[in-house]
């Protein structure tokens, strides 16, 4: 099961160092904040960066989160489990964790959301060739071609959240 806990923004990498090294790794299948690929400009030139995907969260795999959330307690950069209802922990819903799953389904780069290529027609059509976008387009509520992001929204702890995701243009058609 998918959890979520939130951290102060720029302590995710801290974050899931100090629960590797505090917390038994038979409490937790993994921990990771996903990352994404994104194209920059700078000085005339297109270069690709790393950023994080939803800054201020780190998601963990647990089957045991009543024993996981108190181990996670003596993390010092551990802020706060979401999805507490009463005395339990809810986790992610199956259709959350299944939008994340599909947009880091590139093999061989875990935790990555990798750019998805799109072609633009002369009449200014956008099609979506490969990468994350595909099969999403009902999502997508922008696509920047100048900063070369697409702006999509998607069901995150049961609210819509607006993620950012890079593009990368193959050719006009």
């Amino acid at each position: 099961m998918y959890y979520v806990m939130q951290v102060a923004t720029g302590t995710e990498d801290r974050v899931e160092e100090q629960v590797r090294i505090i917390v038994d790794n038979g409490l937790y299948d993994s921990c990771f904040h996903p990352m994404r690929r994104v194209r920059k400009k700078f000085r005339g030139e297109w270069r690709e960066f790393q950023e994080k995907l939803l800054p201020g969260y780190v998601f963990i795999t647990s089957n045991c989160i009543q024993e996981l959330y108190q181990k996670l307690r003596c993390v010092p950069a551990f802020t706060k489990m979401l999805g507490k209802e009463e005395e339990q922990f809810i986790p992610l819903p199956d259709h959350e964790v299944e939008w994340l799953r599909r947009i880091m389904e590139e093999p061989g780069r875990d935790m990555e959301v990798q750019l998805s290529q799109i072609a633009v027609s002369e009449d200014d059509e956008i099609t979506i060739l490969s990468g994350p976008l595909k099969n999403m387009e009902g999502c997508i509520k922008k696509i920047d071609l100048h900063r070369r992001i697409a702006k999509v929204e998607v069901d995150f702890m049961n609210r819509k959240t607006v993620i950012h995701l890079g593009i990368e243009m193959v050719g006009k058609r």
